[in-house]
């Protein structure tokens, strides 16, 4: 009864959080005290990939879209997609091209807990750049690090949790979790692609997609090579500098679709999301397999 009392886009919101959600939870399911534990141990590739992730994104971002021939709801929305990094398909990618799956788990594990902070901060700025003081548009600080903490901290401390104590169960459940949670979000992204905004879609249209896609393609392969050179000149070895590249490059829209939509509640924001996402995996699997061939060239 209570669903059938809300609009279309409001039901929208909620499965675009709920997906989020159980997102977070399965990447937790793949998580151990270990995996924290690693980060004393290499202390370097993480620190130097997540100052690529939280610092550098945003400026690289920043810039490309101050040049960029688009609206600047639109330049808000790959902002917001710039400060989220990160994700469960980062980690997939990392482990399907050898890169440092111990790292990539544990970037997730901590840029999770980050957002929290740095999303209020860049995406208040952009807005007040980019649409300017006038704006009523704006995130309040904690009202969006509780909203964000119980949508991502809580369900993955309940994986690690559940990893922890039950972890013959959690490896059980973890492998078709994540084709259930990859058919989920293929819902939820497909709904706010194709629907209309008066049924909870972004109303994107050809001419936004044709106006995007060169910003997006622009701003997916700054990401991946930032991320790779940027550990290359900490130098650290090839699979670092690869993971560091998929975590720059393959953003948790998720993430970002429920800022825009469910926080701003502006469906141009979300576009961007929804036009890179279309992308970035395929740009991110052509990286890995240069530059894998690259580097055993090197060898």
């Amino acid at each position: 009864m209570l669903l059938l009392s809300l609009a279309p886009t409001q039901i929208v919101d909620m499965a675009v959080s709920a997906v989020l959600a159980l997102i977070m939870f399965g990447v937790g399911l793949t998580l151990t005290v270990d995996d924290f534990v690693r980060i004393v141990r290499y202390p370097k590739a993480y620190f130097s990939a997540l100052s690529a992730q939280m610092l550098g994104l945003p400026v690289l971002a920043f810039f490309i879209n101050l040049l960029a021939p688009i609206s600047p709801a639109l330049k808000v929305g790959f902002l917001i997609l710039s400060a989220s990094p990160g994700g469960a398909t980062s980690g997939f990618l990392t482990y399907l091209w050898r890169g440092n799956v111990a790292l990539s788990l544990s970037l997730t594990a901590t840029n999770s807990f980050l957002t929290l902070f740095t999303i209020p901060v860049v995406v208040n700025a952009a807005l007040l750049f980019f649409l300017g003081r006038g704006t009523d548009l704006h995130l309040p600080f904690w009202d969006t690090v509780r909203q964000v903490f119980f949508i991502t901290i809580v369900p993955a401390a309940m994986g690690v949790a559940i990893r922890h104590y039950y972890p013959y169960f959690a490896q059980r459940v973890s492998r078709p979790a994540r084709y259930i949670m990859l058919v989920l979000l293929a819902i939820v992204f497909l709904v706010k692609m194709f629907a209309g905004e008066q049924h909870g879609g972004a109303g994107l249209t050809l001419n936004d997609f044709l106006a995007i896609t060169p910003v997006a393609l622009v701003q997916n392969a700054a990401s991946l090579f930032f991320g790779y050179f940027f550990l290359h000149w900490m130098r650290q070895p090839h699979p670092s500098r690869l993971t560091a590249a998929f975590e720059c490059g393959v953003q948790n829209t998720t993430l970002a679709f429920l800022i825009a939509s469910v926080l701003l509640g502006n469906q141009e924001m979300v576009k961007p999301a929804l036009v890179y996402s279309s992308y970035s995996f395929w740009t991110a699997c052509l990286f890995g397999i240069i530059s894998n061939r690259i580097a055993s060239k090197q060898a």
